[in-house]
């Protein structure tokens, strides 16, 4: 009897619904398991969406950002309302009340001296108008345009890295497919060892040699592919994905020119456009506006303030006046007392003007600060003069060193052609081919090694000299 799911009144076979939750599992692995292609600009555009880091820096960028377009807010007054319950407890005292008869003094006395309740209330609003103020608008403004280019340099910073991690993994890569080939080469010797052992045409020793050096090839070949894993998982990482996605990166031309690089002028952008000397600079801006606001704040200020103090009586009510003859006609009651003051003033704050005072000394610390950061920006300019020296000759060097591969590269491919064609004539066996073949290969990994060093360098250089990247870059590729 076969076995049926009811869904609201529809009956489904138990087979037809285990089919179907198989063929979903079977879709989700496929799905999962599809790698992700992704060319070098394709990553960078993901990163700059979806970094968490650069998420982070964009929310406090969004915070200075309101903090600046909302700095007139301080001349907003400062208003305080206020209420609650107060009692006034009066004693009233006369002059020579022993003149005064007790038939007008005793009504006296039981009107005036008596417990009474009513809410009080107050409304308090002042501002306070300095020169000062106006600094902390320019300074807002300015704190915003640094975290702006601390957000521009996190970019930066970003899509190089993203840019220089693609081309260590696709030269990872082929180092793993050349281990690879290299251990099936290895296998192979294994083999033909344990042939000719087996015929008596080597000894044992060969075959143990073969075998020693394929399990020495093992531990090799496990520390590249993990290390490519660990590479993959730090790159999902950049990009805001899952660490164990897997990618299928786009492989980078092999035709590559060297493009001719004048030092002195790469310093001279180097100095105006890299993007820590500009952050550096802003700074500097920061310390001089923070100084100028606070020797400001010497100055005078005029003050504006206003209080109301309204009290509404409960009972008993006071009278307004008093019948000396015949208090109990005085029946007129009053309900509230108001009192309003309004007050400008202009105040200077004396004990700042002291030279030893706290004030003084903050102007002197900014001093300090704003002359110790530019010696920092002087020493951050030769270093980084000496950082494009440097990154200059490292490409030559390495310019040097490609074109000398090159022509490696060009006699192993000489030499894998010869084999091959002696292999055809019967004068080499296969082992050899795959030799030269092995030979070939490596020379073409190193040779790509070169050329990664040198767009790797590029991408430090269109860093250090504050240009979009590709500027360089993708000239040495046309």
């Amino acid at each position: 009897m076969n076995k049926k799911w009811r869904t609201g009144g529809l009956k489904i076979p138990f087979c037809l619904v285990l089919a179907l939750l198989l063929c979903a599992n079977l879709h989700a692995q496929e799905t999962e398991a599809q790698p992700l292609r992704l060319s070098p600009e394709e990553a960078v555009e993901r990163a700059l969406k979806n970094n968490l880091g650069l998420e982070s820096s964009r929310m406090g960028m969004s915070t200075k950002r309101r903090a600046s377009s909302l700095s007139w807010n301080q001349f907003i007054p400062n208003v305080t309302l206020g209420a609650g319950i107060s009692n006034s407890n009066s004693k009233v005292y006369f002059h020579n009340e022993s003149d005064i008869p007790s038939m007008i003094l005793d009504p006296m006395r039981e009107q005036l001296d008596t417990v009474r309740w009513g809410i009080a209330g107050q409304i308090q609003a002042s501002l306070t108008i300095s020169v000062a103020m106006f600094d902390n608008i320019k300074r807002l403004r300015l704190d915003y345009e640094g975290d702006l280019l601390a957000y521009e340099k996190a970019k930066l910073q970003l899509e190089r890295d993203i840019r220089k991690a693609y081309h260590n993994m696709l030269l990872l890569q082929e180092n793993i497919a050349l281990l690879r080939m290299s251990a099936e080469n290895v296998d192979r010797q294994v083999q033909m060892a344990l042939a000719n052992y087996n015929a008596g045409l080597a000894p044992e020793l060969t075959y143990l040699q073969a075998r020693v050096a394929r399990e020495n090839m093992r531990p090799t070949m496990d520390q590249a592919e993990n290390g490519l894993k660990l590479m993959m998982a730090q790159f999902a990482m950049y990009l805001g994905l899952d660490y164990n996605t897997p990618f299928e990166l786009v492989s980078v031309s092999e035709n590559m020119d060297f493009i001719p690089l004048d030092v002195a002028e790469m310093i001279s952008k180097a100095s105006s456009g890299k993007p820590d000397i500009q952050e550096l600079r802003q700074t500097i801006l920061m310390l001089q506006s923070a100084r100028k606001a606070q020797s400001h704040s010497l100055l005078p200020s005029l003050s504006f303030n206003w209080n109301m103090s309204p009290f509404y009586f409960l009972k008993p009510k006071p009278e307004t006046s008093i019948n000396l003859l015949s208090p109990a006609e005085s029946k007129f009651n009053p309900t509230a007392n108001i009192s309003s003051q309004f007050t400008i003033m202009f105040g200077v704050r004396l004990h700042s003007l002291i030279p030893y005072s706290p004030d003084f000394q903050n102007i002197k610390n900014l001093d300090d600060q704003i002359t110790t950061a530019n010696i920092g920006l002087a020493q951050m300019i030769q270093g980084t003069e000496i950082e494009i020296y440097n990154t200059v000759l490292a490409l030559e060097k390495t310019r040097i060193s490609a074109q000398a591969q090159a022509q490696t590269v060009a006699l192993a491919e000489q030499s894998y052609s010869l084999t091959e064609q002696a292999y055809r004539a019967g004068l080499q066996d296969y082992f050899q081919v795959q030799s030269a073949e092995q030979s070939l290969r490596q020379a073409r990994v190193q040779m790509l090694e070169q050329q990664f060093n040198y767009l790797n360098g590029l991408i430090d250089l269109e860093y250090s000299i504050g240009v979009p990247f590709g500027t360089l870059s993708t000239r040495s590729k046309e």
